[in-house]
């Protein structure tokens, strides 16, 4: 049985998981803007825990493509003080981190945030893995070439999973070297990746159960849905639906997503389908 222990609660993942998302940023692709104000933050903090989600991501800086950077005393300052917030009104949730930059993973677990959630593996900055196993948080690993200014570039792969795979148990070795417990891996859908690339993934995602590592599945609402269907991300809740079913269906043990209610749904129906 998969697990992992945040916050000395042991969560067991053989029931698939949903982590809900909370932008705390103006210019995500989806809802960027929605989340700036104390008020609006914990209605849909709220909504979400209410909804079932396991765990909430909290992101300050977009990682959509071409997106701006933003220096790290700014994505402290957006994250900090909600952290703190949420922590105040909801003392058991398990706050995720969404970030690359060590120093911005210490001062929020140190703020109460159980664990990180690194779209670059421990690649864009070399203190991260070491400062993940100091606290002994789970660390999610994603599947990334570049920064989100440059991946949409790095796309050329001579074969697509058997490079991922690679990639991910390179990275696994180091983050177990430093004394990391709890990983999960994250393919990286959308990221490096086009959106036959990204199908070709979700199709074969199966594969990477012989990591031995719990899968998260990010698919909520990304280009690869919204422009195969030819429509906006805000009519993509469908297709996610759609996508993350197959994701279940193919070993994932967390769904990432915009949409609790739905998510959990499909957790739901699933695990009546396997019983």
């Amino acid at each position: 049985m998969k697990s992992i222990t945040c916050k000395g609660q042991l969560i067991a993942l053989d029931t698939p998981k949903v982590m809900g998302i909370l932008n705390l940023t103006p210019d995500s692709f989806y809802d960027g803007g929605n989340y700036m104000d104390e008020k609006s933050i914990l209605a849909q903090a709220e909504h979400m825990i209410t909804e079932g989600a396991t765990f909430i991501d909290l992101g300050a800086y977009s990682s959509r493509p071409g997106a701006d950077d933003v220096a790290e005393e700014e994505e402290l300052k957006r994250l900090l003080p909600f952290i703190k917030l949420l922590l105040d009104h909801f003392p058991k949730l398990l706050l995720s981190i969404d970030t690359f930059r060590a120093n911005v993973a210490r001062q929020t677990i140190e703020a109460g945030a159980a664990l990180i959630n690194d779209i670059s593996a421990g690649k864009l900055d070399k203190n991260m893995l070491q400062t993940v196993a100091d606290f002994q948080v789970p660390y999610v690993m994603m599947h990334m070439r570049g920064t989100p200014q440059t991946m949409k570039t790095r796309t050329q792969y001579d074969d697509l999973v058997k490079e991922i795979l690679f990639y991910f148990s390179e990275r696994a070795a180091q983050a177990r070297k430093v004394g990391i417990n709890d990983l999960i891996v994250d393919p990286g859908f959308g990221f490096a990746k086009t959106i036959d690339q990204n199908f070709e993934l979700l199709n074969k995602l199966e594969l990477f159960k012989a990591l031995d590592f719990p899968l998260l599945a990010g698919l909520s609402r990304k280009s690869t849905i919204y422009k195969t269907l030819n429509i906006e991300p805000a009519e993509a809740l469908n297709g996610t639906t759609v996508l993350n079913t197959i994701a279940l269906t193919k070993g994932a043990s967390i769904l990432r997503v915009h949409d609790v209610k739905p998510a959990m749904e499909a957790v739901k129906l699933f695990n009546k389908l396997l019983k």
